[in-house]
């Protein structure tokens, strides 16, 4: 039977839209205050978030409030939240004034972690305490610790699926697609699968499902020495060809230009729309617009992907946004502090029902019964001195798949029936093949 399960966790994610291409300043300190030459946290620092939600109803101040319990000396502790978390951010990177403490943007390349963030140890040192700790490394040194761990899969209506007689967690692409088509076919107003196209960054939500289809921890690496990463089978293909096939069935919402991720929560609450492909961090968000709405939190569920391995699901664990520091801040050793405080002490991954970042940290019960249903998969980081070679063939090659244009264009060829499938991925595949002649194997 479909798990039904309940998580507390209300980030909001957002996608890398472009690679920065910046040259950082090197005045005056990230936070515009007098230099902390005393080596204990003292001051102030000013720290950026994109969670916007726990500004607003007080949970930072309550932070800020027992940070400087432990910590005395420190004066003060400024929130900001950036709606855009990401933009802002990278335009704010145009100068050194980007916050003492920041979550490191997805647009910097690992061979500018260096460039904008200070190093918080060795990449083998950090490993030892820390889980995902790969994801913001470059050349054997560490520049973010992950706030939490997420799982990959689906956040679904548990109730819309189950009056369209789908009862089992589909296992192929081909059982999913089904499953879609019987909500359809049930006679009542629901979206099968809903794309939120027009905010752009929930179709990069897809890219969680990457090494989890063919539970393959290396399958990035391998990508940079092939020329065909949507061939039929590999991650890509299925993920992509996923996306095409449900929008030229008209299995998702009727017009993916007027979409609206805020709306879309309460949709999925209310059984106006039963399916959406977001990471475990999304649950919570849906089971407070159910509830606000007036329809039942129990009905949000969570499933793997659709694709079985050896009889198995799989799902990438990987962490959440790296916080890090500015490599201009003037107080490096408060928002070194501030790190380790928030994500060893704070209660955050616990309060948002996520894999703690430590490797000794507990699993929150919400999700123990879902990783029972799958195994578990980490990424493994690229091989020392080709950190950036993924990034660099990705940019050249015109792709640049941490943006979703690519794949609101295969959308918009699926409802136009402008290009076939096998078309699309003949040409991303031919602008991988030359990014890859033009960065060199």
């Amino acid at each position: 039977m479909f798990l039904h399960q309940r998580r507390a966790r209300v980030a909001a994610a957002s996608a890398a839209v472009t690679v920065l291409a910046l040259t950082a300043a090197c005045s005056s300190g990230g936070s515009g205050g007098e230099e902390n030459t005393s080596g204990e946290p003292a001051g102030e620092i000013t720290v950026l978030t994109w969670r916007t939600d726990l500004v607003e109803d007080g949970t930072f101040d309550d932070y800020v409030e027992q940070f400087k319990e432990k910590y005395p000396d420190v004066t003060d502790v400024t929130i900001e939240g950036l709606t855009d978390y990401e933009g802002e951010v990278k335009t704010r990177m145009n100068t050194d004034e980007y916050g003492d403490v920041l979550a490191i943007p997805g647009s910097v390349t690992p061979d500018q972690y260096a460039q904008f963030f200070e190093p918080l140890g060795s990449q083998e040192e950090m490993a030892e305490k820390y889980s995902w700790i790969n994801d913001k490394s470059f050349e054997g040194q560490s520049y973010g610790i992950p706030v939490v761990g997420n799982v990959q899969g689906v956040v679904y209506n548990t109730r819309v699926w189950e009056e369209a007689g789908v009862t089992q967690f589909p296992t192929t692409p081909e059982e999913f697609l089904a499953g879609l088509q019987a909500i359809k076919d049930g006679g009542i107003e629901v979206a099968p699968l809903y794309t939120n196209y027009k905010d752009g960054w929930p179709l990069s939500q897809w890219d969680g499902w990457l090494g989890a289809v063919t539970a393959d921890p290396d399958w990035k690496n391998a990508l940079v020495t092939s020329d065909e990463p949507w061939a039929e089978g590999t991650d890509y293909g299925v993920v992509d060809g996923l996306i095409y096939d449900a929008v030229a069935q008209d299995l998702v919402e009727v017009d993916p230009t007027t979409t609206n991720w805020e709306e879309s929560k309460r949709l999925l609450g209310t059984g106006e729309v039963a399916t959406m492909v977001l990471g475990s961090w999304a649950i919570p968000q849906m089971q407070a617009a159910a509830q606000d709405a007036g329809a039942g939190a129990e009905d949000i569920g969570y499933m793997p992907v659709p694709v079985q391995v050896d009889g198995k699901f799989h799902a990438v664990a990987g962490g959440d946004y790296n916080l890090g520091i500015n490599v201009n801040s003037d107080n490096k050793v408060t928002a070194r502090a501030w790190i380790d405080w928030f994500n060893e002490e704070s209660g955050y991954s616990e309060s948002q029902v996520g894999l703690s970042p430590l490797k000794d940290g507990t699993v929150p019960e919400a999700l123990a019964s879902f990783m029972e249903q799958v195994e578990l998969l980490t990424l493994n980081p690229a091989p020392e001195g080709e950190e950036s070679l993924f990034a660099d063939i990705d940019t050249a090659s015109g792709i640049v798949t941490t943006d979703p244009k690519f794949r609101q264009d295969t959308i918009d060829a699926a409802r136009s029936g402008a290009k076939t499938k096998e078309q699309i991925f003949t040409e991303l595949n031919t602008a991988w093949a030359e990014g890859r002649a033009e960065v060199g194997d």
